[in-house]
């Protein structure tokens, strides 16, 4: 008969890979490490992208020190390979940082608050998540607080968000795996930067975007031209995306494919999105369903492989669809996603698709001064253990990082020394670009 594991055994497995990598030797970041030049890493993610966007995408790495971060996912995932690391795997967000988290619309109308971007995730060790957020906490706080106040917010955002994640991974690893599914993060409303979200996402409704990305025509309503962030395709343009929607289908759970039949396609348009994904293809669809009131707005947004993916080869996601791989990886780890989440393929190009802006909102860099990046940082730990809970083994994870400061003071450390790396490296970019 095959033995079962218990919890408690499975905390011991998590505590004897100390022995791997010690908690404090996750502190350790020196750029001397490196075998790569960034900005070649940088450049070669470009490859295959629109070429007439490229700029746009260095244009915005080039603002700040946290634009470069957002945009340089394949830097660090390099850099994190060079490191030990613990061999604890669940789904990793894999680009968890701290404008990565955002409202939405759960399928029950609710409005929810979770991680909400998905393109780098994999299954890789729990780690990776923990130092790439603890690190845009550092650089967040550098761009919002005084000179005076940004290292000392810094730390103790960081210190707040491993101490969160912590204690919330350690009960999830007590409960039964049911109510572990079943977790809600609550207090969100009493967070200012979430509340400010929320309140945000409350106003984006569907008729809002029809309002904002649409105009009134003799032919009825069409998408907006406002180039170089939204254009309309034409007709010819339109109609691989559109003849792209049956195999989307497909993707959907069969209720769910009934809703979307009641829906009618009418204009296509292409889209400039986010900072990392600059450059992709990112199509929208306008849908008209029971009247010219009742619109539906799908993103269909190409997804390469994950930034990880060469220094994970063993992960059964590193190959084959990637929307299927990020659908399947957002699934894993948020409370409830998006209805309409799915994939399909253009032109032998992989892409993931969802709603566009139904219920959204975003956390701004300016909402997250002072004390309220310190309890935004409180709240990151809290989604970030759920996800990591519901997609991997919180025994484990709970047994490696155990009660104490050691691992929180690391990552500070570590945080801190590649907030460094990631000014020197944005420094290094403008002067190539300049």
């Amino acid at each position: 008969m095959t033995h079962i594991s218990t919890s408690q055994e499975r905390r011991a497995l998590g505590q004897a890979r100390r022995k791997q990598v010690r908690r404090q030797d996750h502190a350790h970041w020196d750029g001397k490490l490196r075998q790569h030049d960034p900005l070649k890493l940088v450049a070669e993610s470009m490859r295959g992208r629109v070429p007439s966007l490229v700029t746009l995408k260095y244009e915005r790495m080039l603002e700040s020190a946290f634009g470069f971060f957002r945009g340089a996912v394949p830097v660090m995932a390099a850099d994190l390979a060079l490191l030990p690391h613990t061999g604890i795997v669940n789904q990793i967000c894999g680009d968890a940082h701290v404008r990565n988290l955002g409202a939405f619309a759960a399928p029950d109308g609710r409005l929810l608050f979770d991680i909400n971007d998905f393109d780098e995730t994999i299954r890789g060790p729990f780690e990776w998540d923990l130092k790439r957020l603890a690190t845009s906490l550092v650089l967040a706080g550098r761009e919002t607080c005084a000179a005076n106040e940004r290292i000392k917010d810094g730390e103790k955002a960081v210190l707040k968000f491993v101490a969160s994640y912590r204690k919330l991974v350690d009960a999830l690893a007590r409960m039964p795996v049911i109510e572990v599914a079943r977790y809600q993060v609550h207090r969100l409303q009493r967070i200012t930067p979430v509340s400010d979200a929320l309140l945000k996402a409350e106003r984006a409704t569907p008729l809002h975007t029809l309002d904002a990305l649409t105009v009134e025509t003799k032919k009825g309503r069409v998408f907006r031209n406002d180039p170089p962030l939204l254009w309309r395709l034409t007709p010819h343009q339109g109609r691989p995306v559109l003849a792209a929607v049956k195999a989307y289908a497909e993707s959907l759970l069969p209720e769910r494919r009934h809703f979307l039949a009641q829906y009618t396609p009418l204009d296509v348009a292409f889209k400039v999105v986010g900072t990392g994904s600059v450059g992709l293809r990112d199509y929208l669809i306008y849908f008209e369903g029971n009247g010219p009131r009742d619109p539906l707005f799908l993103q269909v947004k190409e997804e390469p492989g994950s930034a990880y993916a060469p220094y994970l080869p063993g992960t059964s996601t590193s190959t084959g669809h990637q929307g299927w791989r990020v659908a399947e990886g957002q699934r894993a780890m948020q409370f409830q996603s998006d209805p309409f989440l799915g994939w399909t393929t253009i032109a032998n190009r992989d892409y993931l698709v969802r709603q566009l802006n139904d219920h959204k909102g975003s956390i701004e860099i300016e909402d997250l001064a002072g004390q309220g990046l310190i309890d935004y940082a409180e709240m990151c730990g809290e989604l970030l253990a759920r996800g990591h809970a519901r997609s991997g083994d919180a025994s484990l994870i709970a047994g490696y990082l155990g009660n104490g400061e050691k691992f929180g003071e690391a990552l500070v450390t570590f945080a801190e020394a590649y907030a460094d790396q990631t000014e020197r490296d944005w420094k290094a970019l403008k002067r190539a670009r300049g």
